[in-house]
């Protein structure tokens, strides 16, 4: 930009509404369904836990930093730039990505029953295991009668494990001898081994005799799917694949976001606009919801045409990285101002000190930390859940548009709500709403049973982060606002994400993903009880700021008008009559010198006061 520059505030708005907008359009092809497909890879829940771990510690940690190294050094459009076309590459490298069972492709797409659920290694909460009833088609000509459940006690068809039943220690010997063998063996392997390496995929049932010599007698002949080995070689080189991609991927995604709005706010900030950058977050959550619907719409359309060695969900991948070049373009017209002097890198270490030494603020830290931890488990894994009661990719979609309109239309409801229910409140409800939704979300029993709950995120989502604002608001120092902000959004949500989702995988595995949430919704209602009893008991401390004392000054003022009117005019008075009496003792010193000299006064064009020439005379 030149030295002096035409700040163009509406023209400057209407660029970063359409970039809100198409970067909510773009982040919601993928940002909802990853953990979705990385189950479709054949990954366990721990291990999804991991990689989204690792995702949401990147974002807390990297963005802050990359933020700042761009605008020492006055790079900020060359990042923008850059993240931009490097996270349309990296995105891509998730369909290079191997499954676990290949066979998956092309069973899918033909319509195959067993597919659905039979992807992932034994152990995986969700990612599937051997269903019960239907037949499946087998590479060698007709397939066996349907084959009975009975998984020993390890899993059952919805992925989740279930305890052991009687008839699970039936004896084998009706089974040929090969098979029996094997499925002998794999009962003798102990569960913890199962649990931690997903080395193989085991059905233990009782099949009818076969009759030797049909090929029949080894498990890996019965279907493509059923009985068949997954190896730990094959797991462990699609986990470490999916890290390397998504760390990549994230390490060039994450800054994106928090530059653009730092460029914009400084830009607002140079001409005192900086009120109408509050309201940019709703083109997002617009963005959003359209490109949530059109993608997961395409999805059922698209898949299996585009759809190569890779599993389900390509398209997800596709459609983001075909969306980065909009978001570059309206990149260019970004308004990039040149930094004339540097912020001062302190503000986040006294922002750090202020939390330190405010108790108040160190409770509302542990509550982030907390909301973060009990939402990942939802981003993560409620749509694994959602599947397994036979939703579709569009009911997903339209779950997630749902939770976010709701927050949208809420929005003008945020000044009355904060003053009815006070800031501490509005946390409060926002707590409950979310551990509402999470002992909900452990009885779901259906496909669409989700949907009339999300009216909860309006107030879980929306007014909780509306109460934190403002609480951050009254209790930050003048110049650390943003930079509380910043580290409560970023810092204590990203790390309490990263953590939830790496404790979450492990509850899934070893019990349920209804014990996850149940369990969550405890914590939370723990957690709000001592929310709401705390703070009365903690010292307050008064805080008087500067435009607060403008304020009862002026109402100060308006209350004594007419008093303050009166005084200033007696005092004018005063001034006056003084001025007046200097002035009239001076010329009548010198009336009385001419008159004495000359008989006349000389006052040198002066007019006498009445009185004075009276006297005079």
């Amino acid at each position: 930009m030149s030295a002096n520059p035409q700040w163009d505030v509406c023209r400057a708005l209407r660029v970063a509404r359409l970039f809100h907008l198409v970067c909510g359009v773009r982040d919601a092809c993928v940002t909802p369904f990853l953990t979705l497909y990385l189950r479709q890879l054949g990954l366990t829940a721990p291990l999804v836990g991991i990689l989204m771990g690792a995702k949401n510690l990147i974002t807390a940690i990297w963005a802050p930093f990359c933020t700042f190294l761009a605008k020492s050094y006055q790079r900020r459009r060359v990042l923008l730039v850059g993240s931009l076309l490097g996270s349309m590459g990296a995105s891509l490298l998730m369909v290079l990505v191997p499954p676990l069972d290949k066979d998956l492709v092309t069973s899918s797409c033909n319509g195959s029953v067993l597919v659905a659920t039979t992807s992932g290694p034994l152990g995986v909460s969700g990612a599937g295991a051997l269903p019960s009833a239907p037949q499946s088609t087998s590479v060698h000509g007709e397939g066996p009668p349907s084959l009975p459940s009975r998984s020993a006690g390890i899993m059952e068809a919805s992925g989740f494990r279930n305890g052991p039943k009687e008839s699970d220690h039936e004896p084998l010997h009706d089974l040929p001898t090969d098979l029996g063998n094997y499925v002998q063996g794999a009962r003798t392997v102990p569960q913890g081994l199962l649990h931690h390496t997903a080395a193989s995929e085991v059905v233990s049932t009782a099949l009818p005799q076969c009759p030797e010599g049909s090929g029949l007698e080894h498990p890996t002949n019965l279907s493509v799917t059923p009985g068949k080995i997954l190896s730990l070689e094959g797991l462990q080189w699609t986990f470490i694949l999916s890290l390397v991609s998504v760390v990549f991927w994230e390490l060039l995604t994450a800054p994106l976001e928090q530059v653009a709005d730092n460029i914009l706010y400084e830009y607002l900030d140079f001409v005192d606009a900086t009120n109408r950058y509050q309201n940019l977050w709703v083109w997002k959550w617009l963005g959003m919801s359209a490109g949530v619907c059109g993608i997961t719409t395409l999805v059922g359309q698209l898949d299996c045409l585009l759809m190569t060695n890779g599993p389900p969900g390509v398209v997800y991948f596709y459609g983001y990285s075909l969306l980065s070049p909009l978001v570059l373009l309206v990149t260019t017209a970004f308004p990039v101002p040149i930094c004339r002097h540097q912020e001062s890198s302190s503000k986040m270490v006294k922002a750090l000190w202020l939390i330190g030494g405010h108790p108040c603020l160190v409770l509302l830290a542990l509550t982030v930390f907390l909301v973060g931890a009990a939402t990942s488990t939802v981003q993560n894994f409620l749509f694994w859940h959602m599947k397994d009661h036979g939703s579709s990719e569009l009911v997903l979609g339209f779950s997630v548009a749902l939770s976010l309109l709701w927050e949208v239309l809420l929005h003008p409801c945020k000044t009355p709500l904060l003053r009815k229910l006070s800031r501490v409140g509005t946390v409060g409800l926002g707590l409950g709403c979310l551990a509402a939704q999470l002992f909900y979300y452990s009885f779901l029993w259906s496909w669409w049973s989700v949907l009339p709950v999300q009216i909860l995120s309006a107030f879980s989502s929306g007014a909780f982060w509306w109460a934190v604002g403002a609480l951050l608001e009254d209790l930050a120092t003048p110049g650390t606002e943003r930079s509380l902000n910043a580290i409560f959004r970023g810092h204590f949500y990203g790390v309490g994400s990263s953590l939830g989702s790496l404790v979450g995988g492990f509850v899934v595995m070893y019990s349920s993903l209804a014990v996850l949430y149940q369990a969550c919704c405890g914590v939370l209602l723990l957690w709000l009880a001592l929310f709401l009893t705390i703070p009365g008991r903690l010292p307050k401390e008064r805080r008087i700021k500067y435009s607060k004392l403008l304020a009862m000054e002026a109402s100060d003022a308006s209350d004594s008008e007419e008093g303050t009117e009166r005084d200033w005019l007696v005092k004018a008075m005063h001034e006056e009559h003084s001025d007046w009496k200097g002035q009239e003792e001076v010329v009548t010193r010198q009336g009385w010198a001419g008159a004495k000299g000359s008989g006349k006064p000389q006052h040198a064009g002066h007019k006498l006061h009445p009185w004075t020439e009276k006297s005079l005379g």
